[in-house]
This record gives structure tokens, sequence and C-alpha cells, in this order.
């Protein structure tokens, strides 16, 4: 009995390991003719589930489609979220992830990240009328003021660390959450500029504060198995041929513009 004890100890840290430290990933995708991507569904223009037509839709969505052609298999979406991401990512579950990922140094101690894809910040966005009120962290920092955030994730984080004074509130539903911002029930939300560019053209009334200077600098990325050189080589690869043949700007344009 010890010593089944002593074995199982042994192999459950290998196998827990085994998720996060995937080297075959390339082979396995291969072999089981799938390759698998973990995605929020919740953050356009990167990655959207339409509930109506249950599929997901979105610029890395087509990328993933791209990717999987490239390597000559099927591509399956994943469900995550933002607060559950990298232990979802880490379990196995998906090859990779994909969909507007900010690349953090706490996500890398986990993962691997591909190259960068964009370059991107955190940013307010808020009712037009009040764009002069919340330019800096300081204004929006106040007493009396809503910020509003999806739970988990890197804008979560963000005001976490920097807003003191004013109210947090943190909404469940990142498709649905700048509607709060018009119907009042909030303030201000804090996210990526990429994301306020598209939210002031799909919500008119709403307006992105300074997108062309964020107040931080960060990059986005697709998230991959740690210590999987073989299986990274080649996504850098096709990432790096997408981002020149105008593939990439392609996708990106039918949701920007």
């Amino acid at each position: 009995m010890r010593l089944l004890a002593a074995a199982l100890l042994l192999v459950l840290p290998a196998a827990a390991a085994s998720a996060a430290d995937r080297t075959d990933t390339l082979d396995a995708v291969a072999k089981a003719g799938v390759l698998k991507v973990c995605t929020t569904g919740d953050y356009k223009p990167f990655t959207y589930l339409d509930p109506a037509k249950g599929e997901y839709e979105g610029i890395d969505i087509d990328m993933a489609r791209d990717l999987a052609a490239a390597l000559g298999v099927k591509v399956e979406f994943v469900k995550t979220s933002w607060k559950t991401l990298m232990a979802d990512f880490t379990s196995g579950v998906c090859d990779m992830a994909m969909g507007g990922i900010s690349v953090t140094l706490q996500r890398q101690k986990q993962a691997f990240f591909s190259i960068p894809i964009d370059v991107d910040g955190k940013t307010p966005i808020t009712k037009c009328e009040n764009v002069e009120k919340f330019q800096t962290v300081e204004q929006i920092d106040q007493p009396g003021v809503t910020v509003i955030e999806p739970p988990g994730g890197t804008n979560e984080a963000f005001v976490r660390e920097r807003i003191k004074s004013a109210k947090v509130t943190i909404f469940p539903d990142n498709t649905k959450i700048f509607d709060e911002i018009l119907a009042g029930r909030a303030d201000v939300m804090i996210t990526d500029a990429s994301e306020t560019r598209l939210q002031q053209k799909l919500r008119p009334g709403l307006c992105a504060v300074h997108p062309d200077q964020p107040f931080t600098f960060a990059e986005k990325a697709y998230l991959l198995p740690r210590g999987d050189v073989v299986f990274k080589a080649f996504v850098d690869q096709w990432l790096h041929l997408r981002l020149h043949d105008g593939s990439h700007a392609k996708f990106s344009a039918a949701w920007m513009g």
C-alpha cells in the first residue's frame, strides 16, 4: 500500500506538469486531426460566440481556422473565461489559446507565447460627454465614479492595482458590459484600446478616450504550451507569414474597417 501511494505521488505531479509542459503538440494535433483552441467568445473584435448562430467569429477565430488549414486539420473551439483561462489551458483541454490575449509575465510563467500580433494598452471608454472628465487615472479614481470591469483578466488586474477611491463593479458578461455605461449604471471602463475603438463604432454614445495614447504598453499573442519549441516554431512562422501576406490585415478589416 505504501509503495502504491509513493508511486502515485511520483506519477501525479508528472501528469499535472505534462499539460503545461507539453512537447509533442505538433505531432499530437496531426494524429488527432483536430486543433483544439481555448477562447473566451466574449471579446470583439477577436473572439465572439454568436448566441443566435451558436458559432464563433472574430479576427482570431479566422486566424485559428487558417492555422488549422495550414496544419491540415480541423479546428475545435473550447469555451473558457478570462478568470479560468490559465487553469483551463494548463489542464490540457486545448492545444493553444487565442482571442485577444495580452502577454503578461504572470502568464509567461506557465506558458509560451507566440510572436506578438498587435501592440495595445489600457485606456478608458465612457459616454462621449464625459471624455474630458476621464482623461487620467487620477480623474477616474475619485469618489462617486463607478468603474466597471469583467472578472479575471488584465482589465480587472489593472483597476485592482490602480483604482483605490472610485467604486469598482465587476460585471459578469463582457458582451453586455458596455450597455451598463450607456444606461448610466457605470461611468467608465478601462480596457484595451482595440476594444474601445470597436465599441464606439458599435454603440453610438460611447467614445474611446485617447486610444492612441493608452495608459499602458501591452502586446497580444497566442498562448502555447510551455517548453514546446517545435510547435512554437511552427506557429511563429505561420503567424509571421500571415502578418506579412495580408491575411491578418484582411481578417482585421472585416471588423475594424
